[in-house]
C-alpha cells in the first residue's frame, strides 16, 4: 500500500512478525510449481479469495494449508529473503522473527532444513538489506507441551541460532500455565522469552505469561484493557507489548481500525509498539499499519516517534545497535519539522 520513499519512512523495529505469515499468494504459486505440489486453488484470485476470516481458527487454517509449499531449505530462504526486501523498502532497521519449527516437523521437513534456511538469509541481512536480525523460535500452544520441549531441545543441543523462544497459535483454551517446563528451560539455556498473550484470550493469560513464564515482553496484549490493575501493572513495569492493528482488524479482535484501542492504550503509558504479524495475510506490512493508524487517529510525529523508539527499545538488538536505531529515528523526527 505504501509508496512513500523509503527515505521519508519512519525507521523502526518490527518485534510480531511470523516469517511463514509473510508467504504472499505469488510466491506460493511459485514454491508449488517448484516442489511439484497440487493446490486446492485454481488461481491466484480464487487463494485471494480466502483470506476473510471471522476469528483466530479460520486464519490458522489457511496459514498452515499454505505452509505445505515450504519443503527446502531453499524454500524458507526464499520466503525470508523476499519478507527482507519489503520490510527495508517498509522503514523496518531491525527485526525480530518468529519461524513454527513444529509445523514444518509435522509435515516431515527436518528442522535443519527450517532452521537453516531462514537463519542462512538473516547472516547477511544487515549488508544486504541493512537490517539487523534475530530469530526467535515460536512453540504450538494448541500441541502438547512434551513436543514443544523435544524440539527446543534439539534446537539447543544442536547450537540453533535463535536469540529465544515464543508461544504461538490458537489461544482460547490453551493457558500459559502449560508450557512453565518449556520456558524454564529456555532461560536456562540462556534464551530470551516472548508469548502471545491477551489476543482472543483472557486478561489472566497475561498474568500468567508474566508470573509463571517470566516473559520479556507480550505479544498482543489487548486484553489488558479489561483489568485496570494489570494495566497499571504493565505500565510501572514497561512491559512491552507488540500489537498488531491490522491483525487485530481481520481476525475481527476489533470491528474496524478507528475501534482499536491503540490511542487508548498510548494514553495510558503503556509501553506499545506497532507490528504486521502475518502481513501476507492481513492486508499490510508495518509501513502500512502506521500509515493507516496516522490517517485514522491523526497520529502526530511524535507520538508515531514514540511507538517506533518504544520498538526499539523493547528489542533484543545489541546495545550498539539500539543506540544507531535510536539515532535513526532522532533524525526522522527532527526531518518532520
Amino acid at each position: 500500500m505504501s509508496t512513500a520513499p523509503t527515505e521519508a519512512l519512519l525507521p523502526c523495529a518490527e518485534l510480531h512478525l511470523h516469517i511463514e505469515g509473510t508467504l504472499e499468494p505469488e510466491l506460493i504459486f511459485e514454491l508449488a510449481a517448484r516442489n511439484g505440489i497440487s493446490l486446492p486453488y485454481a488461481d491466484l484470485q480464487e487463494l485471494r479469495s480466502r483470506y476473510e476470516f471471522t476469528d483466530l481458527q479460520t486464519f490458522l487454517d489457511l496459514y498452515y494449508a499454505n505452509m505445505e509449499v515450504l519443503r527446502t531449505e531453499a524454500d524458507f530462504a526464499d520466503m525470508t529473503r523476499a519478507y527482507l526486501r519489503r520490510a527495508a523498502a517498509a522503514g523496518v532497521r531491525h527485526v525480530e522473527m518468529m519461524v513454527d519449527p513444529q509445523a514444518h516437523l509435522l509435515r516431515g521437513v527436518p528442522l535443519t532444513d527450517c532452521i537453516n534456511g531462514v537463519a542462512s538469509v538473516l547472516a547477511t541481512s544487515l549488508e544486504e538489506f541493512g537490517i539487523s536480525t534475530e530469530l526467535i523460535a515460536a512453540f504450538l500452544r494448541d500441541r502438547p507441551a512434551a513436543e514443544a520441549e523435544e524440539v527446543l531441545a534439539q534446537l539447543i543441543a544442536s547450537n540453533a541460532p535463535i536469540v529465544g523462544i515464543g508461544l504461538d497459535s490458537a489461544e482460547t483454551g490453551n493457558p500459559p500455565e502449560g508450557f512453565v517446563d518449556l520456558y524454564r528451560m529456555a532461560r536456562d539455556a540462556g534464551l530470551k522469552c516472548v508469548a502471545h498473550a491477551g489476543e482472543e484470550g483472557p486478561s489472566h493469560y497475561i498474568e500468567q505469561a508474566l508470573d509463571l513464564l517470566l516473559v520479556d515482553r507480550i505479544d498482543h496484549g489487548l486484553r489488558c484493557l479489561d483489568d485496570p490493575g494489570l494495566v497499571d501493572r504493565l505500565v510501572r513495569d514497561r512491559i512491552p507489548l507488540t500489537i498488531c492493528p491490522l491483525s487485530n482488524v481481520r481476525l475481527r479482535s476489533v470491528d474496524t481500525l478507528a475501534d482499536h484501542p491503540l490511542p487508548q492504550m498510548l494514553a495510558a503509558g503503556l509501553n506499545v509498539s506497532v507490528n504486521s504479524d502475518d502481513p501476507a495475510y492481513f492486508g499490510g506490512y508495518v509501513d502500512d499499519n502506521f500509515a493507516l493508524l496516522r490517517d485514522t487517529f491523526n497520529l502526530t510525529a511524535d507520538q508515531l516517534a514514540e511507538l517506533a523508539v518504544n520498538s526499539v527499545e523493547a528489542s533484543f538488538a545489541r546495545p550498539a545497535r539500539r543506540a544507531e536505531l535510536l539515532e535513526m529515528i532522532s533524525i526522522w523526527r527532527a526531518a518532520q519539522d
